[in-house]
């Protein structure tokens, strides 16, 4: 009786749920989904399901399944779920109706909707296509253990496989490379697309694209377990699965060429030399893997230089857009104004360079802070990136800034566009910090003199006019004359240096070049901040920028125009002896590779690290002599 009355409580909570209505889910948002293989083969069986999230339904309604056969069908299942977490209590539950299917006749066909019953709703699901192929040789069960880059699941309704007797054949097991585009313009973005093709047992593949001459590699993240789809291929049915898939971006015109890839795999197959007597009592491996290498073919893009190039345009490609906002737009004296400009779009965002904006004069201004915020794609980089400009008004008035022009070439129109933000009217009044209100209250915080010991002398009531021998004296003394003299010399020496640096500073070249090492220092300083943090790929894009970004200033090379071959013949021609030449291009191609490469990654991250800033030490000596 004490149990029964200690548990009461806990009873009764149980049973007011419903009514106080402290449970979540139930009749809301209820769905009904359909889950189908979208390639089949003609004779094979498989599975449909409709699933609806709720079991407060009647009266499923089945398509008319036409140009199928039902084998078996509707088979239900129920499901339910109670649970509670911090204080919150969920409910769910669905049902799943299923059917086991047969596709007679190769063709395309629709399963129409099915359809349910919720109270005076009907609910129903999307309609589904399935192709169902003509008979051949099935697939092979594909493995599900992981490999170093990725692993194989089998799918629900593979046969077993019928490859060639005396081994694997290149028709059995092959791989094929496709580019989305081959004629394209100089920084166009071009998919290269990987697919395997198998009738084999397949368990691991192993194998990447390699750094290439003339391209900056971007690889698209795929899932890492792969799912396998039944595909026609020359008239035979082969499990399909697109293995791999890389962004290009062309830094040089030509017929550039991508090499074939050689690819490992792991093939387990029935052990023909063993005695099936043995396997079943001594327990030996019926299976026996077996490695097969897989080369894909060679891929030829002609790539076309750009129209050209219109004034402003700093070499962005794609399709892209701008925006722009000005915070605030009335400020005082000496405080900070933020403008950012964001440029959102597809295409090679990592090479767009700063944007100018046009602030007054009398504005201080700083360098633009970077934010980078996109991902892959196949369109290639897709996302924004954000510029933000800090300037400090240091005397008031109204100003106008200027709209922000930015060129890009339009891969869709093969045209230049300009696109551009709206201006803005910033109004700037008197600040705190103002000299003018300075000089207004310094009259106010006078104070009268006070005489303190001998700080006031008496005045002298003699004669005090010098005489001509003190004048004469004085003309002749080596003190007056070199009072005179070096005055006039500091005069001299500032024109002469003035007037070289009034010339240097009409030659933006020379501005950019002097200070190509500290700018290249200054993001070497921040790809250590994302080393420490472990982000690898930002790491290595710094590094990049740091690079492209010295030799871009040094050598006054435009952004548009920046590759390899570019940069070597020009420091060839500034004395840069052909080692160190060797040396930048190494880094630059072990950036590219070193995030896919094995072992520890802040090992490799290092490594690169110290030999950008020695690098960079180097080329800027050898430029110096």
């Amino acid at each position: 009786m004490k149990r029964f009355i200690a548990i009461l409580p806990i009873l009764l909570w149980i049973g007011i749920l419903p009514i106080s209505g402290g449970v979540k889910g139930g009749l809301d948002d209820i769905t009904l989904t359909v889950q189908a293989p979208t390639t089949v083969e003609a004779g094979d069986q498989f599975r449909i399901r409709f699933t609806v999230n709720s079991q407060n339904v009647s009266n499923f309604s089945a398509p008319d399944f036409k140009g199928f056969e039902v084998i078996y069908g509707p088979s239900t299942s129920r499901q339910s779920s109670f649970q509670i977490v911090n204080g919150q209590t969920t409910q769910s539950s669905s049902i799943t109706y299923t059917y086991v299917l047969i596709g007679s006749k190769p063709g395309t066909y629709t399963i129409n909707p099915a359809a349910i019953q919720s109270g005076s709703s009907i609910i129903k699901s999307k309609s589904l296509t399935i192709k169902v192929l003509k008979p051949g040789t099935g697939g092979a069960n594909i493995g599900q253990q992981q490999s170093s880059s990725s692993s194989a699941p089998s799918h629900p309704n593979q046969q077993p496989a019928t490859p060639s007797r005396n081994g694997i054949s290149s028709s059995d097991l092959f791989m094929t490379a496709t580019a989305s585009r081959t004629n394209v313009y100089e920084q166009e973005a071009i998919l290269v697309t990987y697919k395997l093709y198998t009738l084999v047992n397949i368990t691991a593949l192993d194998g990447k694209l390699p750094t290439l001459d003339g391209f900056q590699i971007q690889e698209i993240d795929l899932p890492r377990n792969k799912e396998f789809g039944l595909e026609t291929y020359n008239g035979r049915n082969y499990h399909s699965v697109v293995w791999s898939q890389y962004v290009l971006f062309p830094q040089k015109t030509g017929k550039l060429t991508i090499p074939s890839v050689t690819f490992e795999g792991t093939v387990v197959q029935p052990n023909r030399n063993i005695d099936p007597i043995d396997v079943f009592f001594n327990g030996a491996s019926g299976m026996v893997e077996l490695k097969k290498k897989i080369t894909t073919p060679t891929l030829t893009i002609n790539v076309q230089p750009l129209p050209a190039k219109p004034a402003g345009f700093t070499g962005a490609v794609g399709t892209f857009n701008i925006s722009s906002t000005l915070s605030p737009q009335e400020v005082k004296t000496n405080d900070a104004v933020t403008m950012t400009i964001t440029i959102n779009g597809t295409g090679n965002m990592k090479l767009i360079g700063t944007p100018e904006v046009a602030f007054p004069k009398d504005f201080e201004t700083y360098d633009a802070k970077v934010t980078d915020n996109f991902s892959k794609s196949s369109s290639g980089l897709t996302g924004t990136k954000t510029f933000e400009y800090l300037a400090v008004p240091r005397h008031a008035g109204t100003y106008t800034i200027p709209a922000t022009t930015f060129t890009y070439f339009d891969t869709q129109t093969h045209a230049y566009k300009t696109v551009q933000t709206q201006a803005y009217t910033l109004n700037v009044v008197k600040g705190q910090g103002d000299a003018s209100s300075e000089i207004a209250d310094f009259s106010s915080n006078q104070q009268d003199v006070r005489t303190l010991g001998n700080d006031i002398r008496y005045i002298k009531t003699h004669d005090i006019t010098p005489s001509k021998d003190d004048d004469q004296n004085r003309l002749t003394s080596w003190r007056y004359l070199i009072s005179y003299l070096i005055p006039l010399l500091l005069f001299l020496i500032i024109v002469f240096v003035g007037r070289k640096q009034i010339q240097d500073n009409a030659n933006l070249a020379v501005i950019r070049g002097k200070k190509a090492n500290k700018v290249a220092r200054r993001r070497l300083k921040r790809a250590a901040h994302l080393m420490q943090e472990h982000k690898q790929n930002d790491f290595y894009d710094e590094v990049l920028k740091a690079l492209y970004g010295y030799t871009s200033d040094k050598l006054n090379i435009p952004q548009e125009h920046l590759n390899k071959d570019n940069v070597q013949q020009e420091l060839l021609d500034k004395g840069v002896t052909p080692d160190i030449i060797d040396q930048y291009l190494g880094v630059l191609n072990d950036c590219e590779f070193a995030r896919y490469a094995p072992g520890d990654p802040n090992a490799n991250m290092e490594g690169i690290y110290n030999k950008a800033i020695t690098l960079i030490s180097k080329i800027e000596d050898n430029i110096k002599k």
